[in-house]
Order: C-alpha cells, then structure tokens, then sequence
C-alpha cells in the first residue's frame, strides 16, 4: 500500500467524520472538549490495536501521523517511537468525555453515534497494512463493549456495536476468512520448533555489560544514553519539543578492547527500548562493503545494509574506507551509500564505526554528512595489566582450565609487562586470547607424553605453558637443549652493524 496514499485517506476520512459526529453534540462546550482530546484518544486506541497485530510496518507509521483532525497539529513520530509505544501499550480505558458524552443524553444518541464513529475509524487504522487480524478485531469489539458498558454502568442502556469486527477479519494474502482454531492448532503441533527463543530483557542486557571487564566509562556511556531515550520519550508524552537526536556512533580505541562484544549488547538494548525492531548486528569492513569494478561497490553496499535493518551495521576500521587516494578506489562510493542508507532507514537502522583515535577522527572529518550523523563517541581505553590477568582467568574458568599456584603469579606478572611494554600494535584483550590458546596446545603437547593424565592433569596450565607465548618469553628449556648448538639465540637478536634495520622491514 502506497504510503502518501494511506496518510492522505486516513487523515481524509479521520478528520471528516470526526467533525461531521463533533457537530452532532448539541453541548457547545462538550464539543469544543471533542474536538481537542479526540485526536489523542483514537491515537492511543490505534496503538492498541496495532499492538495486537503484526510487526509495526512504515505504512502504520504514516497512518499514526494522518490521525488528527484539520485545524488541530498533525503527530510527527518516527519508527522507533511509535514501536515502542506500541510495544508498550498498556491496555484501553474509557475516555472521560465518553463519560461526559453518557451524562449529556439520557437517550444516548450521543453516546451510541459515538460507538459507532470508533469502530468504524478504528477498524480503518487497523486495515492500514492491509490486514485485520483475528487478535486486532477481538480488541476492537472488546472496545465498544467497554464503552458500552461504561455506558450501562452510569444509567444508560440501549448501547451497543452496530458491527461485528470479526466480519473484516482478512487473511495475510488479501483472503476474507480467518484461519479456524483447528487450522492454527494443527500448524502448531506441525512446527512445534518455530517458536523462538525469549529475547534478553534490558536488565539481562545491563547484566552482561556490567559483567564485562573494565570498560567503566563505556558502562555509564550507555546508560546516559539509555537516560537520554527515555526522557526524549517522557517529554513527548507531554507534549514539550525534543532535540534531534542521533543514535549512531564512532568507537575509539586499539584492537582487542571490547568494540565488537558492546556493539552486539547495544544492538539488543536499542531494540529492547523501543529503538530498533530486531537488535541484530551486522559486522563488516572495507572488504564487505567496496568492490573492485564501477558499480558494484554500490550493489554491495545496499545489500549490506538491507541485512541490518532492524538493528545495528558495524563497521570495523572504518577509516579504511576513505584513507586510500586515487580515481579507481571506490571506498567513497561506499560512504556515500551508507549516508543516504542511514537517511533513508533512519527509524530502524543504527550504524556504528570503530577504529583507532586519530584514523577515525581523520574519517569522520573527510565528508560533512559522516559529521552530522556521527557526533556521540565512545573510547575504549587498553586495558591494564590486572584487567588482562582478569580476562585470561575468565577464559580459563569458563573453558575448565586451572593454573596452578606458580603459573598465577606468573601470569600476573607477564600481563603486567605486555601492558607495560606495549606497542602500536598491542592487541588487547586479542592478546590474551592468544597467549590462551597457545598455553592450551603447549598443555596438549605436554600432557600426550603422560600415559593416563588425571582430571587435575588435565585442567591445569602450568608455568611452562604459559612461556610458550609466541613473542614475549622463550621456548621450553628441553626444547632449548635439544637445538643444535648453531642455533639462534633464545632472545630475539640485534640487527646486526653495518646492516640497514630496513631490509629486514616488509616493505
């Protein structure tokens, strides 16, 4: 369904009939009351029955924002406003003036050409995707009854729905009967494995952030920005203006701190505030997303993007994409796909660009429209000595290895010498999930010697297997003695005078 078109019947038909049943109240201070709280409520009841249908479509969206009546100010919401709303729609209640329209007509011609007016635009909004599901026809009748029986309670009787919602109930395809109970029974017993999984809460999500190690200012980053969402969403709830907001972001910092594993927990925490409809993530670089010919960079690019909507697109290293020089490279063909990518999806796709300090910020500057869409930064700083010993004792408690004593004080100390001695190229918490894995297969070598290694065998790394760090300490002593003598020192040699350290240099 064409959107400008739905908006424009919707708004058409909404603001007609809402004037044509206001003239109807003989009360001119009741109807001027109509006329100004209307629009609200039948905005609130259309998210209550878009709660009860399918995924919150665009189409929905633009049906929401034509629901006011000429004269009065016309809702602007985006997606992700209005997907939370309805997810967090908290059920109908009877509007006052329905009550005021009761006590205004003792034979509640009123009251029941009311009634009448609501299902009839309420059905309309339900049919804005082009589908009235069986649940969404159910909360319509279980309106009007309510309104009816608020009616009954306080002296008026006669009151009831003039239509049976369930009449208009249309299947997906633009079929006009519903599935039967025993129809949507046998699918279930036939697929008892589609059901999904529950998605993590905002306080599962919280918890598994807080767990990580370090990381303390990115821990109080998000949740200032999660603060910052919510009282966006209590402002507009009352009716007070709200500052552009962009949710998009630019993570600072070297390999190995954490980028990848927060923007996998962001992703899940802006679709459980509403933010986004999915909270997948999508990880890529430069090589996901240029090609090499005219062209196709900007094919790849798109399907990229398609592959994140609904939840989070990031790019690692980001600053690759524009760093090289020349007319044949198509890094900027890709930057500007994703710009108008990030425009034309901005209800329901977040991008974030990681990647060292001064690069991202060189990359950030390169284009105007990466400037105005990417202003909220996060850095990551290394971690220290303590927090890599704390992360390499993680990995081994959850993977069931046990240094022994002498190896944990060891492992303290060389952790603090990587943090220490660190380079250009320090990798963080990659580091230590290296130096893991080759103490897992020095222990592997060492325990294959033995006939029966026993459990505590083969749960503990000793001090030996931790030497085995590639780079940083040398080889075990049997292994040492068993070189030929002409072998190489054990400590990594000098360049040797008179001989340029250049050649030794990958060029």
């Amino acid at each position: 369904m064409d959107k400008k078109v739905t908006s424009d019947l919707i708004h058409k038909k909404y603001s007609a009939a809402a004037k044509s049943y206001c003239k109807t109240v003989p009360s001119p201070g009741l109807r001027q009351r109509l006329e100004l709280e209307l629009d609200r409520f039948m905005r609130e009841t259309a998210i209550g029955v878009w709660s009860k249908g399918k995924e919150l479509t665009d189409a929905q969206v633009s049906a929401y924002n034509a629901i006011y009546t000429d004269g009065n100010q016309a809702p602007n919401a985006l997606y992700w406003e209005l997907n939370s709303l309805v997810t967090n729609y908290g059920g109908f209640r009877v509007p006052d003036l329905f009550l005021a329209l009761v006590k205004l007509d003792e034979e509640g011609r009123a009251a029941q050409r009311f009634v009448d007016f609501f299902s009839t635009m309420i059905l309309l909004f339900a049919a804005a995707d082009d589908t009235i599901t069986n649940a969404e026809a159910d909360f319509i009748t279980d309106c009007c009854i309510a309104l009816c029986e608020a009616g009954t309670r306080h002296g008026l009787s006669g009151l009831a729905p003039t239509s049976d919602s369930r009449e208009f109930v249309t299947e997906e395809g633009g079929g006009t009967a519903a599935k039967t109970e025993a129809e949507a029974e046998g699918e279930t017993a036939a697929q008892p494995e589609a059901e999904a999984e529950p998605l993590p809460t905002l306080e599962e999500l919280l918890a598994e952030l807080d767990d990580l190690c370090g990381l303390d200012q990115i821990k109080r980053d998000v949740r200032s920005l999660i603060n910052l969402v919510k009282i966006r969403r209590l402002r507009e709830e009352n009716d007070l203006p709200v500052p552009p907001l962009s949710l998009h972001l630019v993570f600072l910092g070297n390999p190995g701190t954490g980028k990848t594993t927060v923007a996998r927990l962001l992703a899940g925490i802006y679709r459980a505030i509403g933010v986004l409809s999915k909270g997948q993530l999508v990880e890529v670089d430069r090589a996901g997303l240029v090609a090499g010919y005219v062209g196709q960079t900007a094919l790849k690019t798109e399907k990229v993007l398609q592959s994140a909507l609904g939840g989070v697109l990031f790019i690692d290293e980001a600053y690759a994409l524009t760093s090289k020089e020349g007319t044949n490279d198509f890094g900027q063909e890709a930057v500007e796909v994703l710009l108008k990518g990030m425009e034309d999806h901005r209800k329901d796709l977040i991008v974030i660009v990681a990647g060292y300090q001064d690069l991202m910020e060189q990359f950030i500057r390169s284009n105007p429209g990466l400037e105005s869409r990417f202003n909220r930064y996060f850095y990551f700083d290394d971690y220290t000595g303590e927090q890599l010993n704390a992360i390499f004792l993680s990995m081994c408690r959850k993977n069931g290895y046990e240094p022994d004593e002498e190896a944990k004080v060891y492992a303290a100390d060389l952790f603090n010498r990587m943090f220490e001695e660190r380079g250009p190229n320090f990798g963080n918490g990659r580091d230590v999930r290296n130096l893991f894995e080759m103490a897992v297969s020095r222990q592997a070598d060492r325990l294959s010697r033995l006939e029966a290694p026993t459990r505590e065998e083969l749960m503990a790394f000793t001090v030996a297997d931790l030497k085995a760090a590639e780079n940083f300490y040398e080889p075990e002593e049997e292994i040492s003695e068993a070189a030929p003598e002409e072998a190489p020192p054990e400590t990594p040699p000098e360049v040797p005078a008179g001989e340029s350290p250049t050649e030794e240099t990958p060029a």
